[in-house]
This record gives C-alpha cells, sequence and structure tokens, in this order.
C-alpha cells in the first residue's frame, strides 16, 4: 500500500520553556536564547533543509491560573514567562527561507481584527505566501484582565467570539478588494481601481468596521487557518473554519476518534473531509539502537521539572493542585482539591484504566504518552501506527532545541523519506497549495469565501466611482 507523507511541522514557543518543562536548565538547548533573532533565523534555515513543511509559534497573552496560591512558580520555572511576541520576528524568519510555511498563533483577545488583518496580509505579502494563523480563545483568567476584562468569558461564547473575529477578518481579506483592483498603471495614472475596493460596513455585537482593507490581496488572501480545540464548541469551529488541527492525544485509537467526529462535523458543515488536516503533537529521542534511545531518554529526564509539569497542568485545568504533595493519588483528589466536579473527574479518567497513580506520576505519563523512544525504523514504524488513525501530519514539540529537531531531520526523515513518509523535495506555492495542492485561495465552499463578491460601490450607501480611460 502506498501512504500519504507526513506532513512536518515544528512546534515552537518564542520563550525559554514550552512544553518540556525544566529542559530550559539542560545546557544542550538554546532556548534560553529565544530573545535572540539569529538563533530563530539558525533554527528555520535547519528545518527547511530538513523539507519540514512548516514551524508553529505557540503564544500566551497571560499568566496561567495561580499555583501555590500564586504566580511565583511559573517565574522561577520559566513557564512561558517571559515570552516575547513570535508575529514581530516572522518577517525575518521569511527572508531567512523560501519555502518553510509560518503559523503563529494569536488571540482574538489580543488584537482588533481591523489591524490583525492587516498585519497578517503584510506578512503573508512579505512572505509570498507562506503564512499561517493559529485561532486561540484565550482561556485563561489573567489573559482576559490584562486586556481590560474583569474576568474571561464562558467558555461557548468565546467561540461565539471567535465566530465574529473570523468573519471581520474574512470580510476584509476576500471581501473588501476584488481581483485586478491593484491596477499600477504608470500611463493612465490609475493606481487602484476605486469600483472594485469596497467597504465592508460590519456592525456586530464586539465589532463595528467601516473597512476598506488597508492592504491589497496578498498571495493566499486568508492565512491557512489552523486551531487547537478539541471541546465539543471547538471542535465545531474547527468543522466550519479549520484547515489544520492540532490535537494532543495520548494514544492513536485516541486520535482516530476526534478526526473522525470533526470530518464528521465538516461534512455537515458542507465542507469535505480531506479539508481538515490533523497533526499530533509528538516528541522523539532517537538512538541507534533501542537501548541507545531509552539511555538518552534517562539522561533529558535528568533535567525534567515535575513541578513544572504540575503548574501547567493546574494553569490549564484551572484547579490548584500546588498545596498537595507530589504523592497524592488521583483518586484522592475528589476529596483534597476545591474545584468543579467535572475537572476533577476528567483528571481521574486520564489515569490509565484500573490504576491510582500519584499527581507526579500523572503528569510524567501524560508526558511519555506523546513521546517516542527508539530508532529511526521504531519511530517510523510508530508513525505510521498514527497515520492509520487519521493523522495527516506531527507536531514535533522539542526536548532541546535546535537539537531535538536536528536529531529528527539527520536520523528519522531520511527514514521516513526511504518510505515516503516525507517529502523529498518542496513543492512551489504558497504554504497552502503545499499542503493541499489546490492552488493559493481558499476553495469556495469555505466561509470565508462568502464574501467574495458582497460588497459593491452601492453597499451601505456609498456612491460608484468611475475610472477614466
Amino acid at each position: 500500500m502506498t501512504r500519504p507523507r507526513l506532513i512536518l511541522n515544528a512546534f515552537t514557543m518564542n520563550t525559554a520553556t514550552h512544553v518540556s518543562y525544566g529542559s530550559w536548565r539542560n545546557p544542550e538547548t538554546r532556548s534560553v536564547e529565544f530573545d535572540q533573532l539569529d538563533v530563530w533565523v539558525e533554527l528555520v534555515r535547519l528545518l527547511e533543509r530538513g523539507k519540514f513543511d512548516s514551524v508553529f509559534f505557540a503564544d500566551v497573552v497571560g499568566l496561567y491560573d495561580d499555583y501555590r496560591g500564586g504566580w511565583d512558580t511559573y517565574l522561577r520555572e520559566g513557564l512561558q514567562i517571559p515570552n516575547h511576541d513570535p508575529s514581530a520576528i516572522v518577517s525575518a524568519l521569511a527572508l531567512s527561507t523560501e519555502h518553510l510555511g509560518l503559523v503563529i498563533t494569536s488571540s482574538v483577545l489580543q488584537d482588533h481584527p481591523f489591524s490583525f488583518a492587516r498585519k497578517i496580509s503584510t506578512l503573508d505579502h512579505a512572505s509570498k505566501g507562506r503564512i499561517g494563523w493559529n485561532v486561540v480563545t484565550s482561556a485563561l483568567q489573567n489573559s482576559a484582565r490584562n486586556f481590560g476584562l474583569t474576568e474571561r468569558e464562558e467558555h461557548d461564547e468565546r467561540y461565539q467570539w471567535a465566530e465574529e473575529y473570523t468573519e471581520v477578518v474574512y470580510k476584509l481579506w476576500e471581501g473588501s478588494w476584488e481581483d485586478g483592483a491593484l491596477v499600477r498603471d504608470r500611463q493612465r495614472g490609475i493606481h487602484a481601481d476605486p469600483d472594485k475596493v469596497h467597504k465592508i460596513h460590519h456592525a456586530g455585537k464586539r465589532y463595528r468596521v467601516e473597512g476598506p482593507h488597508l492592504s491589497f490581496p496578498s498571495p493566499q488572501r486568508t492565512p491557512v487557518i489552523f486551531q487547537a480545540g478539541t471541546s465539543t464548541a471547538g471542535r465545531a469551529f474547527a468543522a466550519r473554519h479549520a484547515e489544520g488541527v492540532f490535537i494532543n492525544a495520548a494514544s492513536p485509537k485516541g486520535a482516530g476518534a476526534v478526526i473522525d467526529d470533526t470530518r464528521d462535523r465538516a461534512v455537515a458543515a458542507g465542507r469535505r473531509r480531506e479539508d481538515i488536516k490533523f497533526f499530533q503533537g509528538l516528541s522523539f529521542v532517537v538512538g541507534s539502537t533501542e537501548a541507545e534511545a531509552r539511555a538518552r531518554a534517562a539522561e533529558l529526564d535528568e533535567y525534567l521539572s515535575v513541578d513544572g509539569l504540575i503548574a501547567h497542568r493546574s494553569g490549564g485545568i484551572g484547579v490548584d493542585l500546588g498545596g498537595l504533595d507530589h504523592h497524592t493519588p488521583i483518586g484522592d483528589l475528589a476529596a483534597t482539591v476545591q474545584g468543579t466536579r467535572s475537572t476533577i473527574e476528567a483528571l481521574i479518567a486520564a489515569a490509565p484504566p484500573g490504576t491510582n497513580p500519584t499527581i507526579a506520576d500523572l503528569v510524567r505519563q501524560q508526558q511519555e504518552s506523546t513521546r517516542i523512544v527508539g530508532t529511526p525504523e521504531q519511530i517510523a514504524d510508530a508513525l505510521e501506527e498514527w497515520q492509520d488513525a487519521g493523522v495527516d501530519g506531527v507536531n514535533i514539540r522539542y526536548i532541546t532545541t535546535p537539537g531535538s529537531f536536528e536529531e529528527f531531520i539527520d536520523h528519522v526523515v531520511p527514514e521516513l523519506q526511504a518510505r515516503g513518509l516525507a517529502q523529498t523535495e518542496y513543492a512551489p506555492g504558497t504554504l497552502r497549495d503545499k499542503l493541499f495542492g489546490e492552488g493559493p485561495a481558499l476553495p469556495g465552499r469555505h466561509p470565508a469565501r462568502h464574501w467574495r463578491g458582497k460588497f459593491g460601490p452601492a453597499q451601505a450607501g456609498t456612491s460608484s466611482h468611475t475610472v477614466s480611460a
């Protein structure tokens, strides 16, 4: 059986500690130099050498919820603070690469849709069409307070917010400028055709945006849309909007369930199952033998911070586990932790069946469930199992950077290429071209395309314009 290739994505963040907490102390990593642009330029050039499809920058705009009653642990652990704005360095990374996709995270909370649409169009122009946007809704309470809210919106309401936000940027990207509006006719003295540039006059619950979009259409118009929420509301949003979905399933079987459900929803929304690519988050430890790989994993684990893992897990579920001994059994949480019953039950359910691990055991198990340790051949075999479950690509997490990526590129990528599971050369075109092979623009069945041709000179009472010959 001929398999489709896997899409390879590097998962990173403009901070010292992203997912592998404590690893910043490892002298092998350069993650502590996250503030140095040359480190990022070297990384993206390495990824392009390895024929990676894209690099994905995670981001947060606030602290996780309190741990041990405060936020000191986040600073001591370097747990995603300090962090810098990835969108500010993307243009430099675009100039340093030719093919690599550049995906940034931006929350509906942090940037007004008018200015965000302009920023993305600018970056898509600068990169010749290689920009992707990971849409997030910011679940952190501190993030909400950083942007003037007294508390965060409820979960489903945040996705309603995202629906309006995407509607505004789609109108600007897809509807404000018609094809051919930018004339640049020096002889006639016409730079742009007024009849083909339109205000959008958006008036909604949260935003009033007159327009027009100040940027003319970029190579992709709309960036490739990514999303990472797997709640019911998150899957519904992904089914309508996402072209790529990042998942963190604990097993191929779990991944398959999420993928099948989301693709079913996409069909119900008028799209095709193949309109969405799914990326499983995984980390890798490579050795020439399995024993060597396991020894290497043990060496890397010496820097792992259990306290950092628990702090991050606490912030993610909104329950402060910091006052408990790390050896507290998961099954005892309902009696010892004040929090919503559903949250505690979900944490207990995450433990392997028939076990009652401690809190420290659980966070280690969750870390290890998405880590593959072995030879290049064993890693390729495991990736085939994930692919059989419906996964289209891998969101590769680093333990040390650039070391984790370099080891994967030097040892695993050749094995994947030999099996036809990784590309040996880049396809031409934009990021959307490379991922889907159907051209730079969104297909007509995507909701963003609804806004093509919806605005005109007479829309909302505006007068028409005439371009003289």
